[in-house]
């Protein structure tokens, strides 16, 4: 997606209330970065392909993902931001990764706790 329809789409949810900002995904490529809670964001339209979907990261870690729309590749502006902004991002909607076998489980209550190692070194998931 060009930066300016990144903007102009981004600038139509910010219009709804959809908290939506440019995501710069590479050299000349954009797409639309959602925050959803604190740490877990929706990323929308960055892997290039024709269409809308979005990967769902929690603290640069994937956790799902909005699949592809159908026919999305030919929705005008307006029915990108209605796509987006009417998207159910609960656990129900969206699909785990692929290569999930079985949703994680908490430690038990007992076990002693490490701060995650994404914490302490912030990464950045995507590739160049």
């Amino acid at each position: 997606m060009d930066e300016e329809r990144a903007n102009r789409l981004v600038a139509a949810l910010r219009a709804r209330g959809v908290m939506a900002h440019l995501a710069e995904v590479g050299v000349y490529e954009f797409g639309i970065r959602v925050v959803l809670d604190e740490g877990i964001e929706a990323l929308w339209d960055t892997d290039g392909a024709a269409g809308l979907d979005a990967e769902v990261v929690s603290d640069g870690v994937l956790v799902g993902f909005v699949p592809h729309i159908p026919g999305s590749a030919n929705f005008t502006e307006q029915q990108l931001v209605d796509a987006i902004a009417r998207t159910d991002y609960s656990t129900e909607g969206l699909h785990p990764p692929a290569d999930a076998q079985d949703p994680p489980q908490p430690p038990p209550a007992t076990a002693p706790t490490k701060p995650p190692l994404a914490r302490r070194h912030k990464t950045h998931w995507w590739r160049h």
